[in-house]
């Protein structure tokens, strides 16, 4: 059990018998003295993969549900499946694209650092790494003279994933790229 309050983006409660794992959280904070902070949570039901909505006071108690974590790689695409494979034991793990559509921006083949979350050996979702490195399909032309300043463009990458990066970085450039932010960190080593 736990409070609301500590309930974080990622972990799997339980609720009217339902398996639902938290995808956002917005608090809301009331403006009179001694009001309770709400917790307006988004889940998506492990089960039938429908999204739903929940509110709860900062000391309501959650029934958190133990997950397994194993380090995996993508391996392949299968249809509306994508497979990762475990780096331990070499076992697959199939899971829905659908499910997975917010981290699959920042996942390839070569990523490193994925964790998937397993209940009774079942993959439930994945948790990417902190911070990824991907290189730029697609961006305006680098300016000439253009310094480190806070001037941002937009730039794409293979899977999908547009963000503002410093106007002086090209097309073919490696960057660092905050997961959780979807922000633009630093050139790629």
């Amino acid at each position: 059990m736990a409070k609301a309050s500590e309930i974080r983006k990622g972990l799997v409660v339980e609720l009217d018998g339902k398996l639902l794992m938290v995808r956002d959280i917005d608090m809301q904070t009331p403006s009179a003295r001694g009001g309770a902070t709400l917790y307006k949570m988004r889940f998506t039901d492990l089960r039938s993969g429908h999204k739903v909505e929940e509110r709860f006071k900062g000391d309501d108690q959650l029934t958190t549900i133990e997950l397994q974590r194993r380090t995996v790689v993508l391996s392949y695409v299968d249809g509306e499946e994508h497979i990762f494979m475990d780096n331990d034991d070499f076992s697959q793990y199939p899971i829905r694209s659908t499910d997975i559509a917010d981290e699959l921006l920042f996942l390839d083949e070569s990523t490193v650092g994925i964790q998937a979350l397993l209940i009774d050996g079942q993959i439930i979702g994945l948790e990417p790494p902190q911070t990824v490195e991907m290189e730029i399909i697609d961006t305006v032309p680098e300016l000439k003279g253009a310094s480190a300043s806070a001037r941002t463009k937009p730039a794409t990458f293979a899977t999908g994933l547009t963000i503002q990066v410093p106007e002086y970085l090209a097309i073919g450039d490696r960057v660092r790229i905050h997961t959780t932010d979807k922000r633009y960190v630093s050139r790629a080593d």
